[in-house]
């Protein structure tokens, strides 16, 4: 099958989305809010229910096969999208939780992998649909694929998010803190929030041990000092100080000032890595000696689904497709395939 060619755009930055992607369970670095592509000009949206996206389209309610770009040995793969599907809920969560909180992260990677495939054709620049190589598209590990996973993903087969008969964008990450993000905030997303991200609690307090709650990180000023550089074109000079300029509705910083330069929250912390700087949920800032330390609570973007509050939903008995409309309002579950 042959692709169209497409030009890559945005800046792959950091060591984890959602989102869309975002921060992974598993501290694989984190995505660009920008797309991997541009959207296919020709695509035009229906009213009526999404169809599978043609360049994947086997027929009526047929199981998708996709081509898939295996990072790891340079070479092209053909499976079945559930069978592609148990790799990356085995790389994206923890395969021992609860059945409930693997098969939502099943429903949230079919609906990112179809919206990828209907909006920018996959991964074109590897003449493939998906790929295993994060920067790339969504985690994938075979090895870590479990009974656990095979039975989540087996339970939502075809299952996938809409919201006005469209795949919604299926951002998600580890931990939220005390709350979701809209995806300006947490992703410095361009455009209109979409009327499914909203900001709700992350249920994640009753299930996450401390030490993946909270983190402390210190930076040598030279850094910030690039990273500034790097993201606004400006050369601060040598950095006296660094300060919070602005707040989301949910708590994140949205604008740091490094003197006297203002740098988006999400992009510094891409720059500075985002398995360090695990969050723009930041309690303390402050230049010591030759160094920024900063210390905060959550681990990711935080918009969408919060991996450990789905876990800990899961816990008190809520279901896969409760779990997905608890961080995705007004959207529906659709089945696309038997």
């Amino acid at each position: 099958m042959m692709f169209r060619k497409q030009l890559l755009v945005g800046l792959l930055l950091g060591a984890l989305l959602i989102f869309l992607s975002g921060c992974p369970f598993r501290r694989q670095p984190e995505l660009t809010p920008a797309p991997f592509g541009q959207p296919k000009a020709a695509r035009e949206r229906q009213s009526s229910p999404p169809a599978i996206p043609a360049e994947i389209n086997r027929g009526v309610n047929q199981e998708p096969k996709l081509r898939v770009f295996i990072a790891e040995r340079n070479q092209i793969r053909t499976m079945n999208m559930e069978e592609y599907l148990q790799g990356v809920v085995a790389a994206e969560m923890d395969t021992d939780w609860p059945i409930e909180a693997l098969a939502a992260q099943a429903i949230i990677a079919r609906t990112f992998t179809l919206h990828k495939i209907e909006e920018f054709g996959g991964v074109p620049e590897r003449n493939a649909h998906a790929s295993t190589d994060i920067k790339e598209f969504q985690a994938y590990d075979a090895a870590r694929i479990n009974d656990n996973v095979r039975a989540a993903v087996e339970k939502t087969r075809g299952q996938v998010l809409v919201h006005n008969n469209q795949f919604i964008r299926a951002w998600f990450h580890a931990y939220a803190g005390p709350r979701t993000a809209l995806a300006r905030e947490g992703l410095g997303f361009k455009g209109p929030n979409p009327p499914y991200i909203q900001i709700v609690d992350s249920k994640a307090g009753a299930v996450i041990p401390a030490e993946e709650k909270n983190f402390t990180a210190s930076f040598p000023l030279y850094r910030i000092r690039t990273a500034t550089r790097q993201i606004v074109g400006r050369d601060p000079g040598k950095v006296t100080s660094v300060e919070i300029a602005q707040k989301g509705p949910s708590g994140r910083v949205t604008l740091f000032r490094v003197n006297d330069i203002e740098v988006p929250g999400p992009q510094l912390r891409l720059a500075l890595g985002s398995t360090v700087m695990r969050a723009t949920f930041i309690n303390s800032l402050k230049i010591e000696g030759n160094k920024l330390v900063m210390s905060g609570t959550g681990y990711g973007h935080g918009v969408g689904m919060c991996q450990w509050g789905a876990k800990g939903l899961a816990e008190k008995g809520s279901s896969a497709a409760e779990i997905a409309k608890y961080f995705y309002r007004n959207v529906e579950i659709v089945k696309m395939w038997n």
